[in-house]
C-alpha cells in the first residue's frame, strides 16, 4: 500500500521515524555525515533498503561521504509533518492517559498536548501535566474551539467504538488507539492501534522457543480430556491428561523497549 503523499509506500513511512530518531541521536552527538550502513545498522534495517527508502525522499547521498545528518533530519522532519505543530487531545485519563500526558517527548517532536477528556466528573477540572481535564461532554465543542488534529483514545474496551464515532462525526481523521478493540471507521480516517498485550504475547512466543523449549502437546494442556471412539463412533472420555508443567523460560536478556511500536516516540 502507497501513502497518498508523493506515493511513498505505507512500509518506508512507518521507518521513516526510525530514521529519524537514529539521526537526532547523532546530530546530538556532533556527527555531520553518516553512512547507509552506519545508519542502516542504527536504525535496525539493511542499508538497501534504507537507501530505497531515502529515494523516494529524493535524496541519494553522496559516494565516499554519505548523509548529510543535518538535512536528513529536516527533510525526514518536513515529510513527517513535524515542521509544524500539531494539536493533540487525549480521551480516558486513567493510569495510561496519565502517563500519555505527562510524557515529554510529544513537545519535542511538534505534538502538543492541547486538552484531557474523561467522563469521569470526579476528574474534571483536574489538571495534569499543566491540561485541565474537560468532561467527555465538551468533546465537539473542543474540538472545534482548539483546532484539534489528532486523538488518543485511551478508554476502556467497551467505551472506545463510541467515542471513535463521536470524533468521526467532529471532523477528526487521525486516531491513536490505545483501547484493545479494533474501531470501526469510514475511509479517510486514519487509525493507529497501539496493544502493549499484543506484543507481549508475541514476545511470550519467541521466550518459550528459546532454547529448544518442549511445546505442551496440542489437545493436552490444561489437564484436557483424553478421548477414544465410542461403540456408536462418538467420543467418550476415557481419563483426563495431566495439565503441562510450566516451561522453564531461558536466562533473561535485556530488551530493547524502543522495539516495541507503542507508538510513543523515544
Amino acid at each position: 500500500m502507497r501513502s497518498a503523499r508523493q506515493g511513498i509506500p505505507e512500509a518506508t513511512v512507518a521507518r521513516l521515524p526510525v530514521y529519524l530518531r537514529a539521526l537526532i541521536s547523532m546530530q546530538e552527538r556532533g556527527i555531520v555525515t553518516v553512512s547507509s550502513e552506519e545508519l542502516a545498522a542504527s536504525a535496525g534495517v539493511n542499508s538497501a533498503k534504507l537507501r530505497k527508502d531515502f529515494s523516494y525522499l529524493g535524496s541519494y547521498g553522496t559516494r565516499g561521504v554519505g548523509y548529510e545528518v543535518s538535512f536528513l533530519v529536516y527533510q525526514i522532519s518536513r515529510e513527517l509533518g513535524l515542521t509544524q505543530d500539531w494539536a493533540v487531545a487525549i480521551i480516558g485519563i486513567g493510569n495510561l492517559g496519565h502517563a500519555l500526558a505527562n510524557y515529554g517527548g510529544f513537545a519535542s517532536r511538534g505534538f502538543r498536548v492541547a486538552a484531557l477528556f474523561d467522563a469521569d466528573p470526579a476528574l474534571t477540572g483536574s489538571v495534569v501535566a499543566g491540561v485541565r481535564v474537560r468532561h467527555s461532554d465538551e468533546l465537539e465543542s473542543a474540538i472545534r474551539g482548539l483546532g484539534i488534529s489528532i486523538f488518543v483514545i485511551a478508554t476502556p474496551a467497551p467505551a472506545a467504538q463510541a467515542v471513535a464515532d463521536r470524533l468521526v462525526a467532529a471532523g477528526i481523521t487521525s486516531i491513536l488507539n490505545f483501547a484493545p478493540v479494533v474501531l470501526n471507521v469510514p475511509e479517510g480516517v486514519d487509525v493507529r492501534k497501539v496493544d502493549l498485550s499484543i506484543e507481549l504475547q508475541i514476545l511470550a512466543f519467541h521466550e518459550q522457543r528459546k532454547g529448544g523449549h518442549a511445546l505442551p502437546q496440542a489437545g493436552r494442556a490444561g489437564g484436557a480430556a483424553e478421548t477414544d471412539p465410542g461403540p456408536d463412533g462418538g467420543r467418550r472420555a476415557v481419563r483426563s491428561a495431566p495439565a503441562a508443567a510450566a516451561t522453564p523460560h531461558a536466562p533473561g536478556r535485556s530488551l530493547d523497549a524502543s522495539l516495541i511500536d507503542t507508538g510513543i516516540p523515544s
